[in-house]
C-alpha cells in the first residue's frame, strides 16, 4: 500500500512599518495559496531583537484573520536573489493589497462580532431592569 504524502507548502514574513502615530508589525502567513493576516500595534520602534522576542513568546497567541485566495509565487533557491529580495522588501515599507484586503475582512468581523455582544448586552439590562420593575410594583401591591 503505497502511502503519498504531499508537502504543505507554507510561508511567513513579518513587516513593521510605521503608521502614525505607531509601529505596526504585519504578520502575513500563506498556506495553500491562501493568506490569512495578524496585524501587532507596537509603541515606540521596536528592536529587531524585541521583534524576535515578541513572535517567540506571542505566536500562539495571534489572531489571524480569515484567509483569501492569493496567487503564490514559486522563486528559486538562489542564495543572491533572496538577498536581494530581502533588500527590496526592506526598501519598499508597506503590506501587499492582498494583506489589507485580510486586516479589513478580520476588522468587520470583529466589528459584527462588537455589534452582536453590545446589543446582548443591551437586551439583558432591559430585561433586568423590566424585572427589577415587576418586582417593585408586586411589593407595593402587596403593601411592603
Amino acid at each position: 500500500m503505497d502511502r503519498s504524502t504531499e508537502l504543505v507548502r507554507q510561508t511567513a514574513v513579518f513587516r513593521v512599518f510605521f503608521e502614525e502615530p505607531f509601529w505596526v508589525g504585519v504578520f502575513e502567513r500563506i498556506r495553500e495559496g491562501r493568506v490569512s493576516v495578524s496585524k501587532v500595534t507596537f509603541g515606540a520602534e521596536p528592536k529587531d531583537y524585541e521583534v524576535l522576542a515578541f513572535l517567540l513568546e506571542n505566536y500562539d497567541k495571534l489572531r489571524f484573520g480569515p484567509s483569501v485566495e492569493t496567487v503564490v509565487k514559486e522563486t528559486g533557491s538562489n542564495p543572491k536573489r533572496m538577498q536581494r529580495m530581502a533588500q527590496r522588501e526592506l526598501r519598499e515599507p508597506g503590506i501587499g493589497t492582498k494583506s489589507q484586503q485580510a486586516l479589513k475582512l478580520q476588522q468587520e468581523l470583529m466589528k459584527t462580532e462588537r455589534r452582536i455582544y453590545s446589543r446582548e448586552q443591551k437586551e439583558a439590562e432591559k430585561e433586568r431592569r423590566f424585572e427589577q420593575k415587576q418586582q417593585k410594583r408586586k411589593e407595593k401591591h402587596r403593601g411592603r
